[in-house]
């Protein structure tokens, strides 16, 4: 890792400053630290001297002097150079530089650090997942991996909508078009894809509200009974519920996507945190009863920030879904410089459920969840919030220092209206640590909907567009599942051809390993603010930028070793012991290339990439990073093969290179939720 290195410099530098030229810490320049565009000219530079020049009336070349000839020693480096245009440069000691890092690990959270929570995923329980929660997940995932990398302590959060419209709507599903019990329909969820049976229903619900608007009604009564609860419509809707979340969870265990707590909606409601919510906002004056106009009986919250756009941006569900039709006129005042909380009849709104959870998070709502195992893992139960006496020996849940929803560019306006909640209720520093990780829609590729079955008709307006867009509401998307087993067949056609020897059970293993790397790098690899059409061809890749390719060279470096250790009996461990008594011309580059040193400079930067990622949360820095690595390894392999190499010093330090390369781009992968397979 580079940033250590970074960091000493920093601080040699600043004493340098003061002993030069009597600079404290307060009146020093920031150092900021660059990479000179050959090595021969250093591995690291700084332009201080340029900020210093007005100030000390002197040429930056004469500054960059002066501190070259009063520079000293520094762990790592051995030596510095003035550079004519007044650049200071840095060359590294390349030998320690190298072997410190071999086998090295990253930093482990610290104790008592402030913690982090992410909440992200927050699927609608009403139907299976779709495309567009996988890249939630997979960026929502990838943030935990990079704060956990940084060190921060994190507390991962999926919410569960158990009260809102969607589920409503396949109560209603159940109970008026199909018009079964609640024991018909556990056993209809115990032998059939529930999830995939509710997605079909959910959708001839849609059909048939659009039939007769006011058919509506049944929605509205129903979201009226599950709220109350101790009814049927109630018991259908947990039902349903806990049996599709426990679908959902599988479905992101696939993805390597895990949770520390199922935070439930209807916990919310039943402990009555909105409530105690409600108390501080009217104290404060953040929220009022309208008394006129067509919002009359509403408590609303007056818009403080530009007022949002098309109602898209304000979908009724926290779920990452798709915008649902609202339940009633009230919820139409997007254009409007008010948002309902309270509607007229006395029910809170979704956003006013989420003012509460947002304070909770934060701790400062002075309530607390019970809380219950909802189910048991290897490595520790995974918990859930309950309304009722749960289990006393749960972990400390909420209470953040940092929060992160991660939630589609749709819910902009409303996660607006949460931070606007913080400051009226007299928490402005919490709105500052409140953060909305948005992110945009998920298409298809014209080839990929073909392939699914998904391909508009050839002669509408949809095949004309540059990609195709899907609605889960009509039913008309792609289930996660069955994304991942596409994926995961042609990855295995492509496994087999390269490997016919291995076995089924094999062969299905690394194909999965695989599918999940071609779907997750796809989903990170673009800038999240950016609509991207998934395409199965270019995600599973084995030669473009892709998941698979560099999975593919850490098994070229894997493979190797393993032929080095069948061949000269010489194993990793005994390599990096060796290296302190090695020459190294190679490491130095004298044979007038630092191709080698090159490669190693560059693997070494994951810890810089992975602070850039945090401080803009856009993952495809690291994705491309990741993918530049790779690419560089293997043109290094293709000119410079290390099992033809017969010099022993070279070949000793171009293995040590492999190594530390193979090892950072493990991590790039474990990072993005990418396991590395045993063959490609």
């Amino acid at each position: 890792m580079i940033l250590p290195v970074h960091e000493r410099l920093r601080a040699h530098l600043q004493q340098v400053l003061e002993q030069l030229y009597s600079l404290g810490s307060a009146e020093a320049p920031a150092i900021p630290l660059e990479y000179p565009p050959t090595r021969d000219l250093g591995d690291l530079g700084t332009p201080v001297a340029f900020d210093l020049a007005r100030r000390l009336r002197k040429a930056p070349r004469v500054i960059a002097q002066e501190i070259a000839g009063s520079f000293g020693a520094v762990e790592g480096v051995a030596r510095v150079a003035a550079a004519p245009n007044g650049y200071l440069n840095f060359f590294l000691e390349r030998r320690s530089f190298l072997m410190d890092r071999l086998g090295a690990h990253p930093t482990a959270p610290r104790p008592g650090g402030a913690k982090a929570i992410v909440e992200h995923t927050a699927i609608n329980p009403n139907k299976a997942a779709h495309i567009g929660h996988l890249r939630n997940s997979a960026l929502g995932d990838t943030l935990v991996r990079v704060l956990r990398f940084r060190g921060v302590p994190v507390e991962v959060q999926n919410y569960i909508d158990d009260t809102g419209v969607q589920v409503a709507d396949v109560v209603v599903g159940f109970l008026v078009l199909e018009r079964k019990t609640l024991d018909e329909i556990r056993e209809l969820a115990d032998s059939t894809r529930f999830d995939y049976y509710c997605w079909d229903l959910y959708a001839r619900v849609t059909e048939w509200y659009e039939e007769d608007k006011a058919r509506l009604t049944h929605r509205a009564k129903t979201l009226h009974d599950i709220e109350h609860g101790g009814n049927e419509a109630a018991d259908i809707g947990a039902l349903i519920a806990d049996r599709i979340v426990r679908r959902h969870l599988q479905t992101m265990g696939r993805m390597n996507v895990d949770y520390d707590l199922l935070s439930w909606e209807g916990d919310i409601l039943r402990l009555k945190f909105w409530a105690q919510a409600f108390d501080v906002l009217k104290a404060s004056g953040a929220v009022y009863l309208q008394t006129e106009g067509r919002l009359a009986g509403c408590w609303v919250m007056p818009i403080q920030d530009e007022a949002p756009g098309p109602r898209a941006q304000g979908p009724e569900a926290k779920g990452n879904s798709e915008a649902a039709p609202s339940t009633d006129d009230e919820e139409d005042e997007a254009g409007e410089r008010e948002k309902v909380i309270v509607r007229s009849n006395g029910v809170v709104t979704y956003v006013g459920k989420d003012i509460a959870y947002q304070f909770w998070k934060l701790g400062l709502l002075g309530r607390d969840f019970h809380y219950r195992v909802f189910a048991d893992r290897s490595d520790g139960p995974l918990w859930a919030t309950s309304s009722t006496d749960g289990e006393g020996n749960h972990p400390a849940f909420g209470g953040a220092a940092y929060v992160y929803n991660v939630i589609d560019v749709r819910q902009s306006y409303l996660q607006k209206l949460l931070k606007q909640a913080l400051v009226a209720a007299g928490h402005p520093e919490a709105a500052e640590r409140s953060h909305h990780f948005a992110y945009e829609m998920v298409a298809l590729s014209h080839a990929t909907a073909r392939e699914l079955g998904y391909a508009p008709a050839p002669d509408s307006e949809d095949a004309k567009r540059p990609f195709v867009e899907v609605s889960g509401r009509r039913g008309l998307g792609v289930k996660a599942d069955d994304l991942l087993d596409t994926l995961m067949r042609n990855a295995g056609r492509e496994v087999e051809k390269r490997n016919p020897e291995l076995s089924d059970s094999e062969r299905e293993r690394i194909a999965q390993t695989i599918g999940v790397a071609a779907v997750r790098y796809f989903l990170i690899k673009f800038s999240r603010n950016k609509i991207i059409a998934f395409d199965l061809e270019e995600a599973l890749s084995f030669e473009g930028e892709s998941g698979p390719y560099i999975q593919y060279a850490v098994v070229r470096a894997n493979n190797i070793f393993q032929k080095l250790r069948q061949r000269d009996g010489l194993r990793e461990a005994d390599l990096v012991a060796s290296l302190e008594s090695v020459q190294t011309d190679e490491l130095l580059g004298a044979n007038g290339s630092h191709e080698l040193w090159q490669l190693v400079l560059d693997a070494s930067r994951l810890d810089e990439v992975v602070e850039q990622v945090v401080r803009s949360l856009e993952f495809s820095v690291l994705a491309k990073y990741a993918f530049a690595l790779a690419q560089a390894f293997n043109a290094f392999y293709h000119r410079s093969p290390i099992l033809n190499e017969e010099r022993d010093d070279v070949r000793r330090w171009r293995g040590a290179a492999i190594i530390y390369v193979r090892d950072q781009l493990t991590r790039a992968l474990d990072l993005m939720g990418i396991a590395v397979p045993p063959r490609m």
